[in-house]
């Protein structure tokens, strides 16, 4: 019986890199492979392949929260998990891959050798964690974000209030402070972040776990 391969991404070109490191994992298996690009088309088709193998990077996709991709591993709880990311908060790899046999966890700098393991155990309903993972799960800090460490509690405040698509009037208002206190603010988040706009802070901070999903205004 064929499993169904479930590759949950919009941008083509990353299908692609995708699509070609699934067959070259799965050459002497057999599946078939679905693409979707948001939770209501994966939602759908979980429902009809309930055992499907799905291949996402959460921090790219529109899941609303960490409880929301929970719930949905929990209603298709035969299902399996491969968390396809560039990097991924300790916060997030305690809550989700720790607890939940039925999570893999590769970071898309492993070894293809590692992508090519972690995509063969989650297809045989094996659980799955990269080196890179363990090693940060063991020593319990991530060397990956020492960047947003650096930023003050106002500073992760207002990042916070950025990503949710304040404007620098608005969160002066909110804070009683100028604009150009909340500008130096910004600026200063930025540089310690080594990001350009507002768009790559906010997704810096996803990865990181200082917000949520469902912090990010888009």
């Amino acid at each position: 019986m064929k499993r169904n391969v479930i590759i949950f991404d919009k941008q083509d070109i990353t299908r692609l890199g995708v699509e070609a490191l699934v067959k070259m994992s799965l050459r002497h298996q057999e599946y078939r492979i679905s693409f979707v690009n948001d939770r209501n088309e994966l939602i759908a088709v979980l429902a009809t392949n309930p055992e499907s193998l799905v291949i996402l990077d959460y921090a790219l996709s529109d899941m609303n929260s960490v409880d929301g991709l929970l719930n949905i591993a929990a209603r298709f709880h035969k299902a399996n998990w491969v968390l396809f990311s560039e990097d991924l908060s300790i916060q997030f790899l305690k809550r989700i891959v720790v607890s939940h046999s039925t999570f893999s966890v590769v970071l898309k700098n492993s070894e293809i050798a590692e992508i090519k393991e972690a995509f063969l155990s989650a297809y045989n309903h094996t659980s799955f964690v990269c080196v890179q993972i363990r090693n940060l799960l063991e020593v319990g800090g991530s060397p990956i974000f020492q960047e947003s460490n650096l930023l003050t509690i106002t500073e992760k405040e207002i990042l916070k209030e950025i990503a949710w698509g304040k404007t620098a009037k608005e969160i002066a208002a909110a804070r009683n402070i100028s604009v150009y206190t909340v500008i130096t603010h910004r600026k200063n988040i930025y540089r310690k972040l080594d990001v350009n706009n507002s768009q790559e802070a906010s997704r810096y901070a996803l990865r990181a776990g200082i917000i949520d999903a469902s912090d990010y205004y888009i």
